[in-house]
């Protein structure tokens, strides 16, 4: 566990319909596909900007 690296918890909250579909694409590819899924993904740059983008319709924590 030397490598151990930080992890964010996302969880949809809210559907993606009504807003830009650029969205909803970014909904989907951070593997989000049902209300209140919740998935662990690293905490890295990319993945942020993503949820930046996104931040109405998901909660993150950090783990």
């Amino acid at each position: 566990m030397a490598n151990k690296e930080k992890m964010l918890k996302v969880t949809l909250i809210r559907s993606a319909i009504g807003y830009n579909k650029s969205q909803a694409k970014i909904i989907e590819a951070l593997g989000l596909k049902k209300l209140n899924q919740t998935k662990l993904l690293p905490d890295n740059d990319s993945i942020r900007g993503s949820l930046f983008h996104v931040r109405h319709l998901v909660k993150v924590e950090e783990v």
